[in-house]
Formats: C-alpha cells, sequence, structure tokens
C-alpha cells in the first residue's frame, strides 16, 4: 500500500462507510509516521468529506485511491475517482443534512482544487501546511475558484482570499464527523 515511506502513501478502496474509518486510521498512522502529529485531525477531515462524496455521487462505481504526499512546506491529499463529473461546492442552507463537504475542506486546507481526468474521472485534492513551515494556517480564509496555471482550460484551483481585518482569526471548532470509525 505505501509506495514510498519517507514520502507517498496510496491506498486504493472502495468508498464505503466502513472503509471510511480505515483510511481515517491509515491517514493518521501515516502522519504520526511522518512526525506530523498536529496535521491528523485536518487531514482525517478532508479525506472523509472527500470519500463520503465519492461515495454518495460517484459513477459508475466507489472505486477511489487516496494519496498522500508529503512535499517541501506541505502535505498534499488528494482522492481519485472514476466519476468524470466536477464536484460543486453547495450553498447548504442552515438546515440542510448535507452538503458542506467541500465548503469545510476548503476552510481547513491551505488550498484546494479538482483536476479532470478526461472519461477517466477526476482527483480532488487539498493541501495543508507541514508543521515545519512558517506561515499558520488562517480559519477565516474564504474560497474561491480561480483558473490554474496550467494551459488545460478544464483545470480550476482554489485560491484563498484573506479578510481585510487582519489580526481577527476565531477559534477552529473540533471536528465532528457523520461516518463511522
Amino acid at each position: 500500500m505505501i509506495s514510498h515511506p519517507s514520502r507517498h502513501c496510496a491506498v486504493e478502496l472502495q468508498a464505503l462507510p466502513s472503509r471510511i474509518g480505515q483510511v481515517r486510521r491509515i491517514v493518521s498512522a501515516q502522519l504520526r509516521y511522518w512526525h506530523m502529529d498536529s496535521l491528523i485531525d485536518r487531514a482525517s477531515l478532508g479525506v472523509t468529506e472527500l470519500l463520503s462524496n465519492v461515495h454518495r455521487h460517484a459513477r459508475p462505481d466507489k472505486t477511489c485511491t487516496v494519496e498522500m504526499e508529503l512535499l517541501l512546506d506541505r502535505l498534499k491529499v488528494s482522492v481519485r475517482d472514476h466519476d468524470p463529473r466536477l464536484p460543486v461546492v453547495a450553498d447548504a442552507g442552515p438546515l440542510a443534512t448535507c452538503g458542506r463537504g467541500l465548503a469545510m475542506v476548503a476552510a481547513m486546507s491551505e488550498s484546494w482544487g479538482v483536476v479532470p481526468d478526461g472519461e477517466l474521472g477526476k482527483v480532488v485534492w487539498f493541501t495543508l501546511p507541514a508543521p515545519s513551515a512558517t506561515a499558520p494556517v488562517a480559519w477565516d480564509r474564504h474560497p474561491r475558484l480561480t483558473a490554474g496555471e496550467r494551459t488545460d482550460h478544464r483545470f480550476a484551483e482554489v485560491a484563498l482570499v484573506e479578510h481585510a481585518t487582519e489580526g481577527h482569526r476565531p477559534a477552529p471548532a473540533p471536528a465532528r464527523s457523520a461516518v463511522a470509525g
């Protein structure tokens, strides 16, 4: 399952609720191995939301691959599935019981995006700053879709925009998942 223990981890699975909890435990163990314990909660939350989206929306099957890559100053977590349809950030109302997953991923991550792979599917990813990175995570950033740097017009990336009021950073609330595990 682990392709190179010091920089990269990949797991292929069926995105079923019972497997999502197992992948969270794998993510936690890998981050402990990399001495990045401070990223466990946010990485587990992000991967849970992305896998829940695969479980809920992906067609024709629920097979996907979760990858974690340790880059110089950040952790990149991605989920590849076989559904070419791109996810949409929903504007969930206050009483909605679903539709907030991508907004949560955007709120807790440094950046996130989607890379379409034609009829083969897509990759949804997010990054978290490595503990050695000097910049703290800004919990008061808002996602905004922008054109990516690639020449492929289908590529979209999310840029984060800081609030105008510097210094005001609300404390993050503990994350809870509806998926057992």
